[in-house]
């Protein structure tokens, strides 16, 4: 697992945009009078989603908001991997999932793809678009290897049609995200194997019950 550092560098302030101070207070309304803090991590997220990253400033700016010590608010951000302290690409965010499906997949030669394309993991590009970093199981098992890239997982992939993907976001195009050999959801490569007739479960075929069983008034 990755440790999480504040950046070095760190910008002079932060501010809530209007619409992110909107959804922060949406969340905060959920909890008692006095329970703000537990609006912690919806509120860093929605910080994250605004900047792109979680600064230092940002950091207190969230503690003043939920009334609680800057201290706490740090140790959730520095806990949780999906928060970023570090600026990252402004293009793509890939996240390769390294846990064992994965690995014995092929995550190793996506990894050599993002270092030679990139550049070191946990590191900004040079042109400021691309940041990469292996991560742990991302719960796509099935369709390994994987990568999460922004919001959106990119699964069943090589390190011909990642590599593609990457040369897509430096063009400013959209890649679609999704299996890359066409499986649907978690389903078996080539398309379902079991249940393949919908009579099996659209309940087409059920026989009518005219007595639930154990239905007998208890006696005594």
């Amino acid at each position: 697992m990755s440790v999480r550092r504040l950046a070095k560098e760190q910008p002079a302030s932060f501010a809530f945009s209007k619409a992110t101070k909107t959804k922060c207070d949406w969340w905060i309304a959920k909890y008692p009078e006095g329970r703000q803090q537990s609006a912690v991590i919806p509120v860093l997220w929605l910080v994250q989603k605004q900047e792109g990253w979680v600064s230092e400033p940002a950091i207190r700016a969230i503690a003043e908001l939920l009334s609680m010590p800057y201290i706490r608010v740090l140790e959730v951000a520095t806990f949780y991997t999906m928060f970023m302290l570090e600026p990252v690409g402004t293009s793509a965010l890939i996240q390769v999932c390294g846990t064992t499906p994965c690995m014995l997949r092929g995550a190793n030669d996506l990894m050599d793809v993002c270092k030679k394309k990139i550049g070191p993991k946990q590191t900004l590009s040079a042109d400021g678009r691309f940041t990469w970093e292996e991560v742990e199981c991302l719960g796509a098992c099935a369709n390994a290897p994987m990568a999460m890239i922004n919001d959106y997982y990119f699964e069943d992939l090589t390190p011909d049609n990642l590599a593609q993907i990457i040369d897509d976001f430096a063009a400013g195009k959209t890649p679609k995200p999704g299996s890359r050999v066409g499986r649907h959801t978690s389903e078996p490569e080539g398309g379902a194997r079991t249940l393949t007739d919908p009579k099996l479960y659209d309940g087409s075929a059920a026989k009518p019950i005219k007595k639930l069983p154990n239905s007998d008034p208890v006696t005594a």
